[in-house]
């Protein structure tokens, strides 16, 4: 757990642990489009912590509520996480997302905790695959936020799926601009697709593309995982894929079996996230349904 009191030196390199020595489950995506208050961001961040060995959480849509980060925090503070923060660009295809990137950035500078508590700033979700901005336009919004954020020594990345860059010719501007690589690995979703025992194929390739394009930097599952019931906007490309409780458990259960392998991929091995906290937040892909109860059991390994 961290201190009570906000340190007043500035030793960061000592806060966390080297990126390089994180790999297998590390915690969950968390959508905030509810603007969730602070009791209820504490009391599920607490049980990510706790009952799941969470070490950080993953934010999913965007909350633009004035204060709304400062929350988050406040929470990630108490619950001792680490947070992935989301500059959201939705679905619209308009510029709110620059105000959103102002006020995290604002947010940033002026919490004094913020810094502690802020592992990564992230581009997304799938502004490639979206087409919200040009790959030469992201990966300079990329560097510009990586100079803006440099003095609290706060990573920037972009959050995407592999035929997002590869749409994109690729998109090596980017892939060299992020500090960190956040994949979508959303096999679900595959021409190929079928149950998710069959799916550890479609995850290595699209994984070892960034392998072999990424020079070497840490990658995380971010968005990751395997519906239990499909949405009218989510369907899948595959007649073959099945979409259930059994099928959501065993695509995790998967890349625990997977462990050693994934501790051994450059930049210190590949840590992923169960997307998402909760079906209230995302139909299907949460780990609790809509009355609050575990789907299944979820004691995914830490370590190996």
């Amino acid at each position: 757990m961290p201190p009570m009191d906000t340190p007043l030196d500035d030793p960061l390199k000592s806060w966390w642990c080297d990126a390089e020595t994180e790999y297998a489950f590390l915690g969950f995506s968390y959508e905030v489009e509810a603007c969730q208050s602070l009791q209820q961001l504490t009391q599920d961040f607490l049980d990510m912590r706790h009952r799941f060995n969470s070490r950080y959480v993953r934010l999913y849509s965007a909350c633009d509520r004035e204060g709304f980060y400062d929350d988050i925090v406040e929470a990630a503070w108490k619950s001792g996480l680490g947070v992935h923060a989301l500059i959201w660009f939705g679905f619209d295809g308009d510029d709110v997302w620059i105000k959103r990137r102002d006020t995290l950035f604002a947010a940033l500078h002026a919490n004094p905790r913020a810094k502690f508590v802020t592992r990564v700033v992230q581009f997304g979700s799938e502004p490639l695959f979206d087409n919200v901005l040009p790959h030469e336009e992201l990966a300079s919004q990329v560097i510009a936020a990586k100079a803006n954020l440099s003095s609290l020594g706060i990573p920037v990345t972009v959050s995407e799926m592999a035929y997002g860059y590869q749409e994109n010719g690729g998109a090596q501007d980017v892939l060299d601009a992020v500090d960190s690589i956040n994949i979508h690995m959303l096999p679900f979703f595959s021409q190929k697709a079928s149950i998710a025992n069959n799916s550890w194929d479609i995850v290595l390739t699209d994984l070892l593309f960034f392998a072999d394009h990424g020079k070497g930097k840490k990658m995380y599952f971010d968005e990751n995982g395997w519906p239990s019931v499909t949405s009218p906007g989510a369907q899948p490309d595959s007649p073959e894929a099945v979409a259930d409780v059994q099928n959501e458990h065993d695509y995790f259960a998967l890349l625990d079996t997977k462990c050693e392998f994934l501790k051994t991929m450059v930049g210190g091995g590949v840590g992923w996230f169960a997307h998402i906290y909760s079906d209230t937040q995302e139909p299907g892909y949460g780990i609790y349904d809509y009355n609050d109860q575990l789907k299944f059991k979820f004691s995914p390994r830490t370590q190996c």
